[in-house]
């Protein structure tokens, strides 16, 4: 009996066979014949690096005494080969068995959808502030294998404000309103309160939100770990500038969707992810493939995966704020990023113990990014580690590559 699939990802997975196909097809285009090249490739523009392309590949089959149509036979059976790869990853993923069946820990505050999740320990309270676009148990991903579980059982007291699905309140929220509001709120809640000021833990998104509250309120914080943190949306070169232009670009057009929702809806999210590498879900997902589905490493993937795949919407004004404000007009790189009026200003923080965390592999935050505020901070720790965005906090390596080093500074505040 064939089992039925459990799950509806890699969402949106219309858009990634589509991309599956659309790489088929430019192949195809782009391959050699009898004649020379494909006579549609003649309409198509060609950059310089593709044209060293069609001449390394035009030299190795004249070096090789290789017929163009035999070459295009062997490319069309790779080219269906990693199509099959893929589908057979897919169909792999959703029917794996592993379900997340871990509990969420006690509730020490709630506002809203917003809630202050208590993972226990002893020592220096640290309250983690995860970003608005995913969910917040990436840090808390398996059994044996939590980054916030790790740090509590290890000489820190660890809270989580776990901003939750936005309801109907929090889909007329800003920014101000996430970080002067719901941020302060639980800050200065009376569970926070009674442990004294703590050391906010930031993660992408969410460090900059936990920058503009320490910078607010300097006394109920007394560290900052901002881990993966963008801050000059136009550093890194002009690939980079371009994916900002091309997100930016992307906001009338979405306009209609987040006037109709209130937000955007969490396919649009993905669709803006998808575009900093279309390629890398095929890749992913061909590899899976050839794994043992009993392995840990499989485990893992499907954990990541679903948990990518359980993304939130984001309240309609402040994906305007990030996409407009932040990616267009780069506005926290540039000086103009305001919260509740005031500007944020990372240097205004010089005398607070802080922790730069970057993944010298990140792909969503470019280190350029995330240097740009080492810049304004130079008395701050800085962390370069060989990981990637997400592998950082939750990957194989995240012990190595983000958890010990964090651990051993929060020992030597």
């Amino acid at each position: 009996m064939n089992q039925a699939p459990h799950r509806r990802g890699p969402r949106p997975l219309p858009l990634h066979l589509s991309l599956a196909l659309s790489r088929g097809m430019m192949a195809t285009m782009a391959l050699p014949s009898d004649s020379g090249w494909n006579s549609w490739n003649g309409a198509w523009p060609i950059s310089n690096s593709g044209r060293e392309e069609q001449h390394r590949i035009l030299a190795a089959l004249a070096a090789g005494n290789h017929r163009p149509e035999q070459f295009r036979a062997t490319v069309l059976r790779r080219l269906a080969r990693q199509d099959r790869g893929l589908i057979a990853g897919i169909a792999a993923y959703r029917r794996h068995p592993w379900r997340r069946e871990t509990p969420d820990p006690a509730v020490l505050w709630k506002e809203g959808s917003s809630r202050l999740l208590d993972y226990g320990g002893d020592g220096l309270p640290l309250l983690v502030v995860p970003s608005l676009v995913n969910r917040s148990y990436v840090l808390d991903l398996l059994p044996g294998h939590s980054m916030l579980r790790h740090l509590a059982a290890n000489g820190t007291r660890v809270l989580l404000l776990d901003w939750g699905w936005p309801g109907e309140t929090e889909r007329d929220f800003t920014l101000t309103d996430y970080i002067a509001g719901r941020l302060e709120r639980a800050l200065t809640s009376a569970p926070m309160m009674a442990l004294g000021p703590a050391l906010l833990v930031g993660y992408c998104m969410g460090g900059l939100l936990a920058l503009a509250a320490a910078q607010r309120r300097p006394e109920r914080v007394r560290g900052l770990a901002l881990l993966a943190t963008p801050w000059d949306f136009a550093a890194g070169g002009a690939d980079v500038l371009a994916r900002a232009q091309g997100a930016a670009a992307l906001a009338p057009v979405l306009e209609p969707v987040m006037q109709a929702h209130g937000a955007l809806p969490v396919d649009a999210i993905q669709m803006l992810f998808v575009t900093i590498d279309p390629w890398s879900i095929a890749r992913k997902f061909r590899a899976f493939a050839r794994l043992d589905p009993a392995s840990p490493r499989a485990t893992m993937f499907v954990a990541l995966e679903d948990w990518l795949n359980d993304g939130v919407p984001l309240a309609a004004a402040v994906a305007r704020e990030c996409l407009t404000g932040w990616y267009g007009r780069n506005e926290p790189g540039s000086g103009r990023w305001r919260v509740a009026g005031a500007p944020v200003q990372p240097e205004a923080l010089e005398a607070l113990p802080t922790f730069l965390a970057i993944p010298q592999s990140d792909r969503i935050v470019p280190p350029a990014s995330a240097l740009a505020l080492a810049a304004k901070m130079p008395s701050a720790h800085i962390h370069m580690t060989p990981a990637g965005h997400i592998g950082m906090a939750a990957g194989g390596r995240a012990d190595r590559a983000l958890w010990t080093p964090l651990l051993e500074w929060l020992h030597r505040l």
